[in-house]
């Protein structure tokens, strides 16, 4: 049988607490992601996102847009690791996760009661004026 990732590391002794957790760090997610190919992210792409969460994106060829161009190709190779796991022998799990449930306090509005005090809102939703020109 080949090594795998698995056996690789259950190969190797590490030095670990009386509860069997390692004292040392046993792999980084920097090691893992450097063995993936870099994606790319256009500038259109970046700008887009910008647009879609109404900010204002940094100047192209601008440091701050490299750095954050460099960042956001950074974390899709870290979603494109992840969508790589092969989970077909995870079991799901078999409990229900108890439902997370809002407060609520007694003649206080909540949902649509809430739109009454919205400055602007259009078919049930609120308007929110972003600081730019939509294009």
């Amino acid at each position: 049988m080949p090594p795998t990732a698995t056996t690789a590391f259950l190969s190797v002794k590490h030095e670990t607490d009386e509860c069997g957790i390692p004292l040392e760090p046993t792999w980084s997610v920097h090691e893992l992601l450097s063995s993936y190919p870099k994606p790319t992210l256009s500038s259109a792409a970046l700008t887009r996102l910008y647009e879609l969460s109404a900010l204002i994106p940094p100047e192209e060829g601008s440091p701050e847009h490299a750095k954050l161009k460099g960042e956001m190709e950074e974390l899709i190779k870290l979603v494109e690791a992840v969508k790589m796991v092969d989970t077909s022998d995870v079991h799901p799990t078999h409990f229900k996760l108890p439902d997370q449930q809002t407060p609520t306090f007694d003649n206080e509005p909540s949902g649509q009661l809430l739109l009454r005090n919205a400055a602007r809102t259009k078919d049930g939703f609120y308007v929110v004026d972003s600081d730019r020109k939509r294009l």
